[in-house]
């Protein structure tokens, strides 16, 4: 029974911005199409396990959302001013017949469309990423505001202004110009790294990972891969997910206990998504397309191909970290560069550079910095320093399977004494 409604969050899950994104196509709504779809996903959620999944899901929830929403907008005088809205912006046929057009029927999916959108130049970065998020990744406000650190109601308003602007700036539900395109493609870039490193390494709860979200920045990726397939910037993207996803059965024990990178049983690695990403990065670097994502993707790459931590090849991580440091300040960058300088030079060295980011605002207060820490201290035989940090870091965390990970290592290395 609980796997059954696994299964079935899990397919409403993967649905929902397919769904959203033909809602919006046929009405123009943003705001009226997402409490629309959210309804008809709740209705889904009460009556498929009763009555069964219906053969055509989607076109399911799409025909309820549409009925949902010209219910709402007919039946609520206080509304009227959107229902002139919504007529005059639906074909006559359309409002008269709720059938599913054609490209409903086919099962066309408008998810890369959806996500173009909340891409929009209109918004902020961070407007876009939220948003994104919300329609496309399907987090909650709550979630969305624990990840950018910010209260519930701030995102919350955030999030409304953003679905204000895009209905302001009377954008079309179309995939942009190759102009247009290459203008949003960062964004969008940037959004599906984000939607995937929080389903890989989720930032909070119970569990290490959400594959509802990497599943689906994957799947985005290789969308968008297809569309531009000679960008060395999405091809290295996707390398990047594929190389890192490849890890993914052997980073958690029975218990869903976090196994970090050095303890892990390789063998249980997905040699295909390993080789799909190495021949990907491989193709992309030796066009020239040396950018963040190939960089990235490259340092993955070399990690993969290692059969131990202690074969892997430090050195080479170091120098692609450095230049991967050239293109942006990133403080995550520079953490990842201080414990490859430890593997090679020893820990002393990458406590000298880990002070630098000590008074870095962006990262100062993560849990990340004081993990690191409390690790190169540990090789450094500062033990009781090693504990403070791995404690501190374990208050720190909003990922319960990282502060049971913190606390044993701070458990075990006061109970030996090493």
């Amino acid at each position: 029974m609980h796997a059954a409604s696994a299964q079935m969050e899990d397919l409403l899950r993967t649905l929902a911005p397919q769904v959203l994104g033909a809602v919006i196509r046929r009405f123009r709504d943003f705001s009226a199409s997402e409490d629309a779809v959210q309804e008809a996903l709740i209705a889904a959620a009460e009556q498929w396990p009763r009555l069964g999944v219906p053969q055509e899901p989607r076109a399911w929830l799409i025909q309820v959302a549409a009925r949902r929403l010209s219910d709402q907008v007919r039946a609520e005088t206080a509304r009227r001013r959107r229902e002139e809205l919504v007529v005059s912006l639906v074909p006559p046929e359309e409002q008269l017949a709720l059938a599913l057009d054609e490209d409903e029927t086919a099962g066309r999916d408008d998810t890369l469309v959806l996500l173009f959108m909340c891409c929009h130049p209109a918004l902020s970065t961070a407007s876009a990423i939220a948003l994104t998020l919300r329609a496309v990744g399907g987090l909650t406000t709550a979630e969305i505001a624990r990840a950018f650190l910010v209260p519930e109601a701030t995102m919350a308003q955030r999030i409304s202004r953003a679905k204000q602007r895009i209905q302001d700036s009377g954008v079309p539900f179309q995939m942009p110009t190759a102009e247009e395109g290459t203008r949003r493609l960062g964004t969008v870039l940037h959004v599906l790294y984000l939607i995937f490193s929080e389903g890989y390494t989720a930032s909070f709860g119970s569990e290490l990972r959400r594959g509802d979200l990497s599943g689906e920045a994957l799947r985005l990726t290789r969308l968008l891969y297809g569309l531009l397939p000679e960008d060395g910037e999405v091809a290295g993207l996707l390398a990047l997910m594929l190389l890192t996803d490849a890890r993914r059965a052997a980073r958690t024990g029975p218990s869903g206990e976090l196994i970090p990178l050095e303890e892990q049983d390789r063998r249980l690695w997905n040699a295909a998504e390993i080789a799909e990403g190495i021949a990907l990065v491989t193709a992309t670097l030796s066009r020239g397309a040396v950018g963040p994502y190939p960089l990235q993707a490259a340092i993955a790459a070399v990690h993969d191909e290692a059969p131990c931590t202690e074969a892997t090849d430090w050195p080479q991580i170091v120098a692609l970290y450095e230049v991967l440091m050239g293109f942006s300040d990133n403080p995550m960058v520079t953490l990842n560069h201080a414990i490859a300088v430890a593997m090679v030079q020893g820990p002393q060295a990458g406590l000298h550079l880990l002070k630098r980011l000590d008074a870095d605002a962006r990262l100062a207060e993560h849990h990340r910095l004081d993990a690191v820490r409390a690790h190169l201290l540990e090789r450094a035989g500062e033990r009781d320093a090693a504990i403070a940090h791995y404690l501190k870091a374990s208050q720190r965390t909003t990922s319960l399977p990282e502060r049971d990970y913190l606390l044993v290592r701070a458990a075990r290395l006061r109970d030996t004494g090493a």
